[in-house]
C-alpha cells in the first residue's frame, strides 16, 4: 500500500518504507513501530539495482545450441546468453518432460532453502515444491541447516521442537523470573536482526535491556566477547570451540557430588539418570567428567566451572543454547546435556527456568507473542515423494545408488539427473553439478506448468494431498 511516507514493504531484516520517484527505488526508511530496525534494510536500493543481478533469462550457450547435454566440458568456463521468458520456459518445461518421462519423478530434484522473500506466497521453496508436486513429485530435502540434529534428537527426548522452534519461555517472563542466563553460544544480536518470512519490530535488544534492568545477570559461554552486548554486562567464559558439552558435564558431576541436583524432579519427570549417572562419575570408563578434566578440554578453570554450577543451583536460571552448536561433529551431544543439566536443576516448567534453543539466532525467539492464526500456501504432496536430509546434496550427486544412515534408517540415494534450486530471487537448473545450465530471475513455476501440461492434461490435487 502506498501512504505519505512511502510505500510498505517487507525483508528478512525488517520492514520499511520504501521511497520511489518515477517508479524507481531511491531510497528507504525503517517501519515506524520497529522498536530497534536493522541498519541492513538502508542496503534495500543498492541491492535491487546492482549490476550483479540477473536481469533476464540465461542460458549456457553449448546447452542452448546442442540441448542437454551439450559441450558438457566447458560447464563453468562457457559464456552464458540472453533468451527471452518464452524460450526459457519452454526450455525449462521440455527438461523437465523429457527427465520426468526418461528417468521417472524422482529424478528431479527440488531444493531451495526457503531464505527467498518475506512472506508466505513469495516462498521460493513453497512455490517450487508445489509446482513439482503438481507435476506428480520429485525429489525434496528434509529438515533444516540450523538446528537438524535437534529436529532428530528432541522429539526422542522432550516430545516435540517447541524449546528449538518456539514459542520458548519469552523474554517477559525472563524479566520477571529468570535471575540467572546462563547462554552456551552466547544471544547475539546481530543474527537477531533477521527472521524467516520477515520482521515487524526487533524486539530482542529492547527486551534484554529489560532483562538486564531487572537484574537478570547473563553468562556468555562462547569464543567470542561479541555474542553478548555490552550493555548486559556479561560474564564472559571464553570456551574451546566444540568442548560445550565438556563444561556441562562437569557442571552436572558438580551438581551431584555436591548434592546440588533435583533428585525428586529426576525421579518424578525423567527416565535415564540412572543410566547416565555411572558415566558422568567415570564408572563406566575410569575417567569422572569432573572440573578437573573438563578445565583441559574446555580452556576454563576448574574452580570456576564449580562456582557456575553452584550459582546455577541456587537461583533461578536459564539455560540458552544456540542453534550453532549443533553444526559439529556430535552436534547432538551439547543439545541432549542441555535438557539433562536443566533436568537436574529441577527448573524446567517454572518460571524463567528452564531452558530454551536459538534466543538471538532469530528476531522471534524469545519474543512475546499472542497465538493467532498465520497464513500459510500448501505445496501438496506428488506421487513421487522421496527425500534427501537437508546437508547431504553433495553426496547425492557425488553418489547415487550408495546407501546411507539417517534417523535410525537405511536410505538410498535416488540417482538425480534434473535440480531445480531457486536461490530466492534466482532460479537455477542444473545438471548434476554445481555449475548451472541456466539461470532465471525469479520463480517460473506456474508459467512452466502451463507448458508441461499442456491444453489437454488436467493436474488433480485433493485434500488428501494437502
Amino acid at each position: 500500500m502506498a501512504g505519505g511516507k512511502g510505500v510498505i514493504h517487507s525483508s528478512h531484516w525488517g520492514a520499511f518504507r520504501a521511497q520511489v520517484t518515477d517508479g524507481r527505488v531511491v531510497g528507504v526508511t525503517p517501519f515506524e513501530k520497529d522498536e530497534d530496525p536493522s541498519p541492513l534494510i538502508t542496503s534495500m536500493p543498492e541491492a535491487l539495482y546492482d549490476e550483479s543481478r540477473i536481469r533476464q533469462p540465461m542460458i549456457r550457450k553449448g546447452w542452448l545450441e546442442e540441448g542437454p547435454g551439450g559441450r558438457r566440458h566447458l560447464r563453468g568456463a562457457e559464456a552464458f546468453v540472453p533468451v527471452s521468458w518464452d524460450k526459457a520456459l519452454d526450455l525449462a518445461a521440455a527438461e523437465l518432460k523429457r527427465v520426468s518421462d526418461a528417468h521417472g519423478n524422482e529424478a528431479i530434484f527440488g531444493g531451495s532453502y526457503g531464505w527467498s522473500s518475506a512472506g508466505r506466497f513469495h516462498h521460493a521453496r513453497t512455490q517450487l515444491h508445489r509446482f513439482l508436486n503438481g507435476m506428480g513429485g520429485f525429489t525434496r530435502q528434509v529438515q533444516n541447516y540450523s538446528y537438524a540434529a535437534a529436529i532428530t534428537l528432541l522429539p526422542r527426548i522432550v516430545g516435540s521442537l517447541e524449546s528449538v522452534q518456539g514459542p520458548l519461555s519469552s523474554w517477559d517472563g525472563i524479566a520477571k523470573h529468570t535471575k540467572l542466563m546462563v547462554c552456551f553460544g552466547g544471544v547475539p544480536l546481530k543474527n537477531a536482526q533477521i527472521d524467516s518470512g520477515g520482521v515487524g519490530s526487533h524486539v530482542s535488544k529492547p527486551w534484554l535491556e529489560r532483562c538486564r534492568q531487572a537484574g537478570v545477570e547473563f553468562v556468555n559461554i562462547s569464543p567470542l566477547r561479541d555474542d553478548a552486548e555490552e550493555f548486559l554486562g556479561a560474564e564472559w567464559l571464553p570456551v574451546r570451540p566444540n568442548s560445550d558439552t565438556a563444561l556441562m558435564l562437569a557442571l552436572a558431576h558438580t551438581l551431584v557430588t555436591e548434592n546440588l541436583h533435583d533428585q525428586g524432579f529426576l525421579d518424578r519427570y525423567t527416565v535415564g539418570f540412572d543410566a547416565f549417572l555411572p558415566y558422568l562419575l567415570g564408572k563406566t570408563d575410569g575417567q569422572p567428567k569432573d572440573a578437573g578434566w573438563a578445565a583441559g578440554l574446555c580452556g576454563i578453570p576448574a574452580e570456576t566451572i564449580r562456582g557456575l554450577a553452584r550459582r546455577m543451583a541456587c537461583t533461578r536460571t536459564m539455560i540458552a543454547t544456540a542453534w550453532s552448536l549443533q553444526r559439529a561433529d556430535h552436534g547432538e551431544q551439547p543439545y541432549w546435556m542441555t535438557v539433562t543439566l536443566a533436568a537436574m536443576l529441577g527448573q524446567i516448567g517454572l518460571p524463567g527456568g528452564g531452558y530454551g534453543f536459538g534466543y538471538g539466532c532469530e528476531a522471534a525467539m524469545g519474543a512475546p507473542r499472542r497465538k493467532l492464526p498465520t497464513p500459510n500456501m500448501l505445496a501438496g504432496r506428488g506421487a513421487a515423494d522421496n527425500f534427501i536430509p537437508v546437508a547431504r546434496i553433495a553426496d547425492m550427486l557425488l553418489e547415487p545408488g550408495a546407501t546411507y544412515d539417517y534417523d535410525g534408517e537405511k536410505r538410498t540415494y535416488p540417482d538425480i539427473i534434473r535440480p531445480w534450486y531457486p536461490f530466492g530471487a534466482a532460479c537455477i537448473l542444473v545438471v548434476r553439478c554445481a555449475v548451472p545450465d541456466s539461470a532465471c530471475p525469479s520463480n517460473v513455476g506456474p508459467e512452466c506448468m502451463e507448458r508441461f501440461v499442456g491444453d489437454d492434461s488436467v493436474v488433480q490435487c485433493d485434500d488428501s494431498d494437502l
